[in-house]
Formats: C-alpha cells, sequence, structure tokens
C-alpha cells in the first residue's frame, strides 16, 4: 500500500514537472521582455482620451467592462455555491430535471433571459449606438476639413480651404531600424512632416488610398478608418487638448507597413493659422521655382532628397531594388533610355511616364498629384545620374509644368 503511495505521489511529481516544463517553453520568463527588445510601449489601458469619441469609447469600455465583471462574479459564485452545497458525498441525488413544468419554474427560466436583454439592449445596446451615430456624424458644424491619403507608405495630407498639401514620412533614421545605432525615444513613430491641427475645432477627414488600403489611427483620438481606393471615406475629430499625439497605419499593407506613422500636432488656433500662413509661403516660393532654370548639380541635389523620401522605400537606398517587385533603377534600360521625344513630349511608358503617371498593373505610383514641378525634375534628373547611371541629362520644372 505504501509502495502504491510512494508510486501514485511520484507519478504525480513527475506530471507537475512535465506542466512546469511545457509553461517554461510556452511562456518563457524573457517573453516578459519582449515588448523592451521590440521598444513597443507597455501599457494595461487606454491613452488619455484628448476627444470626445475617445472619452466616450472609454467610458464605454469601462461600463461594459463592469457590467461584464459583475456578471461573471455573481454566475461563478451561483455555480460554485451549488456544487458545494449539493454535492454527491452531502447526500444529495442527481436531479431528473427535464425542463420547466410548473408556473415558478418557468418564470425562474424566463426571469434571467429577460435580465440578459435588458442588459444586451438597454445597459449595453443604447450607449453603443449613441457612440455610433456620434462616431458617424461627420458634417454637423464641421470648421474645416483635412484630406487624407494613404499610399505605399506614406500619408498625404491636403487642407482644401487654404489649398496646403504635402507628404509625411517616417522620420526614423534607417540605421536604427538596422539596429546599426541605439533607438529614438519615438522610434517608428516620428515623421519629417506631421499634421497641424486647431484645439477646439471640428475636423472632417476625408479619407482614400492611391493603391492598397491603409488605415488612419491615432489612438488617442478614438478614430480608426481605413483608406480604401476608389472611395472616399470619412470620421472626425475635435482635439481639447494641445499636445503631439502619435499613431500609425493599422491595416497591413506591404512590406513597410510598420513605417507608416501618423503624428498630428495640436495647437491653439493662432499658432495653426500662422502655421497655414507659413505653409502657403513655402508653397509660392517653390512654385517660383519652377520658373528658372536650374542647374544640373542643383537638380541632382534636391533629387537626392526627394528620391529617399519617397522612393528608396521600394526602389531601396542604393537604387538596386527588390526585383520582381520593385525594379532596379540601377543599370535600368528605361532610366537610361530617351528622356523625351524630339518634340519635347512624354514617350509613353518611358522613365519621364512612369515617374509622372506610374505604371498600371505594379506597384509604381503616380507622383504628378503629389509632387511639385521642381520635385519631379529633380527626382527624374537624380536617378538618370546616380546609381551608376550614364544618361548625363536633365530636365527642367518647367518642362514637367508644360508636360502636365
Amino acid at each position: 500500500m505504501a509502495s502504491c503511495t510512494l508510486e501514485t505521489q511520484a507519478a504525480q511529481s513527475a506530471d507537475a514537472n512535465l506542466v512546469a516544463r511545457l509553461l517554461r517553453s510556452l511562456f518563457p520568463p524573457s517573453a516578459l521582455l519582449l515588448p523592451a527588445l521590440a521598444s513597443a510601449e507597455y501599457k494595461f489601458n487606454f491613452p488619455e482620451p484628448v476627444t470626445p469619441i475617445a472619452r466616450e469609447t472609454l467610458h464605454i469600455h469601462n461600463e461594459f467592462m463592469l457590467i461584464i465583471t459583475i456578471l461573471f462574479v455573481v454566475v461563478f459564485a451561483i455555480m460554485i455555491y451549488s456544487m458545494i452545497k449539493h454535492r454527491k458525498s452531502s447526500g444529495h441525488a442527481p436531479a431528473k430535471f427535464t425542463g420547466p413544468t410548473g408556473a415558478l419554474q418557468w418564470f425562474w427560466a424566463l426571469i434571467p433571459f429577460a435580465i440578459l436583454l435588458f442588459i444586451d439592449f438597454v445597459l449595453m445596446g443604447i450607449p453603443a449606438v449613441q457612440a455610433i451615430i456620434n462616431m458617424e456624424d461627420t458634417q454637423t458644424k464641421a470648421d474645416m476639413v483635412l484630406k487624407v491619403t494613404g499610399m505605399q507608405w506614406k500619408w498625404q495630407y491636403e487642407y482644401p480651404e487654404s489649398g496646403v498639401k504635402f507628404i509625411s514620412t517616417l522620420a526614423t533614421p534607417r540605421d536604427q531600424i538596422a539596429n546599426a545605432e541605439a533607438k529614438g525615444e519615438h522610434y517608428l513613430l516620428e515623421v519629417d512632416k506631421p499634421v497641424v491641427l486647431p484645439v477646439g475645432k471640428k475636423v472632417r477627414i476625408l479619407l482614400t488610398s492611391t493603391d492598397v488600403i491603409h488605415t488612419w489611427w491615432v489612438p488617442q483620438f478614438g478614430v480608426k478608418r481605413d483608406a480604401i481606393p476608389g472611395f472616399l471615406r470619412e470620421t472626425w475629430v475635435l482635439i481639447e487638448k494641445p499636445g503631439i499625439y502619435r499613431g500609425q497605419c493599422a491595416e497591413l499593407c506591404g512590406k513597410d507597413h510598420g513605417f507608416m506613422p501618423v503624428v498630428v500636432h495640436a495647437v491653439p488656433e493662432p499658432e495653426y493659422l500662422a502655421w497655414v500662413e507659413a505653409q502657403k509661403a513655402e508653397a509660392k516660393a517653390a512654385a517660383g521655382g519652377a520658373d528658372r532654370t536650374w542647374s544640373k548639380d542643383e537638380l541632382v541635389a534636391e533629387g537626392k532628397a526627394v528620391y529617399e523620401k519617397v522612393c528608396a522605400a521600394c526602389h531601396q537606398p542604393d537604387g538596386k531594388g527588390l526585383p520582381p517587385a520593385f525594379p532596379a533603377l540601377a543599370g535600368s534600360k528605361i532610366v537610361n533610355d530617351l528622356l523625351l521625344d524630339m518634340n519635347g513630349k512624354i514617350v509613353k511608358d518611358s522613365h519621364v511616364d512612369r515617374v509622372m503617371h506610374g505604371k498600371a498593373g505594379t506597384a509604381m505610383q503616380a507622383f504628378s498629384a503629389s509632387l511639385s514641378d521642381v520635385e519631379l525634375a529633380a527626382v527624374i534628373t537624380y536617378e538618370r545620374n546616380s546609381f551608376g547611371n550614364q544618361a548625363g541629362d536633365m530636365i527642367q520644372p518647367a518642362q514637367i509644368k508644360s508636360l502636365r
């Protein structure tokens, strides 16, 4: 008998060790360090809400969690009490219950059902429907419009009323991504040109995409809306507190999906208006640059900056691309071929044609709408005179202007 007990204890001990080993293998202690290794923020609650939508979302979340927790505790308390109180060892026999028969049994069968309906459709349903209605109310008393266009892998922002438009791209250095240097405080959540919005103003946001589905998401705004090619979707924000708010594309949109952050600067209205005027002046100066003759060195220098901002993600910094999805520009027959025809017009499917109008059925985007005359002329000239390419020619911003 003693031997059987020892064997049983040994078996139990072995089982316990096996379970412990499985748990350690499935959830190693080092797993707790994974967020730190990935430089990810480790929080257990919502970020501070700064818009009415985010505040309402947090309120509903907390209310639902409270209801669910009460249900969980009550149901499990009744179940555990019943198991202990009516256990077989205390003399209780199994019931032969097949369904409610009398009025009292029907009453106790229907009461929980009625309580669940009340919780689902009244306590939880009404606030949820009201929140959805508020989220979709994009046009009532909107003070301004912001158009957001997603493209691999950057955002274009446009302020239709003021004529301001720019592209916002990831500003995290490639050396940080390649682990060649220490990661910064806002690793993969920093951009070269943030969106600027006024505090206390209702902003109607229109979203679309030029290629695949992207999702514009800023957690502290409580806003997460898909940008879909061929469709114009909308949402709204009313930021209540000045600050810098960060988000990112929340849709798996390609190889650089993780390199598509959103950064919003919320500022007081006077500061916002001053920023708009500065952007207009900058755009006017850039437009004026298209009317003068640029030297080749000037175009190459400007083109290098444009290339690194909008082209390097696909064609790579060294121009060798990632064939077959993203062909190499280094030694490319198209890049080294004819610039324009003898009449100064675009040759179909040539280098200029592809940069300005894209190529259907591929990832090559059309940049004629998102880049200025100077930027287009500069990046084309840079590509034709870099990466070992020997085209040796150049194209002026004025020529690009006439080709639009």
